[in-house]
């Protein structure tokens, strides 16, 4: 059975790392897409593990060379995810989850229609601000840059398939996985199902 494709996306300290990195400890089929990043790495960050990290040059090639299911230019620095790798995972059954923006998760969608997007928001601009505040890891101005991004990010939900509030972190966890299994039960998963054993079949 083919994998599901999954964009998480949401403002800067509404949880998507945290929420991400849960639901692929506690399912052994569900795996992190590694992004390509123009930004310099932080403390602790492993190229590979964390992100791909690329000079401007390098990642305008991968542009160039259509190595990138979707790109954006984020905080002045630029974001991508490599299509081969996603792809491939997809094709052995994993479910792939995109922690990506929300101009990102939008250009997936257009290539790829069956990619599921949820929206992860907080549960007040007043709540997203205490936890920016509270990271510690950035100036007052780049809080405050962060929140009129938010503010952005958060007029376009509509165009996301579903909503999750991050209020309580287990219970936001559980209803991602809730949607990822409904997904699954949906008539044209099944087909796709069935032509997956038909191909097994005629081997």
């Amino acid at each position: 059975m083919p994998g599901l494709l999954v964009v998480i996306s949401g403002p800067s300290g509404a949880g998507k790392g945290t929420v991400c990195r849960l639901l692929c400890e506690r399912s052994p089929r569900a795996l992190l897409s590694v992004s390509a990043t123009t930004r310099p790495p932080r403390a602790g960050e492993v190229e590979g593990k964390h992100y791909y990290f690329k000079s401007e040059t390098e990642f305008a090639a991968m542009v160039s060379r259509g190595e990138l299911l979707e790109w954006a230019r984020v905080y002045s620095y630029c974001y991508g995810t490599p299509r081969p790798p996603v792809e491939e995972s997809l094709r052995r059954g994993y479910d792939v989850i995109l922690e990506i923006d929300v101009q990102g998760g939008l250009k997936v969608k257009r290539q790829m229609p069956d990619a599921v997007l949820i929206f992860l928001a907080p549960p007040s601009m007043a709540e997203l601000r205490r936890r920016l505040v509270g990271r510690e890891t950035e100036t007052p101005e780049a809080i405050e840059e962060r929140l009129r991004w938010a503010e952005g990010e958060l007029a376009r939900m509509p165009e996301y398939d579903y909503v999750v509030v991050n209020d309580r972190l287990d219970e936001a966890v559980a209803r991602v996985t809730s949607i990822m299994i409904a997904e699954k039960c949906r008539t044209k998963y099944y087909s796709k199902w069935e032509d997956a054993v038909r191909e097994v079949g005629a081997r």
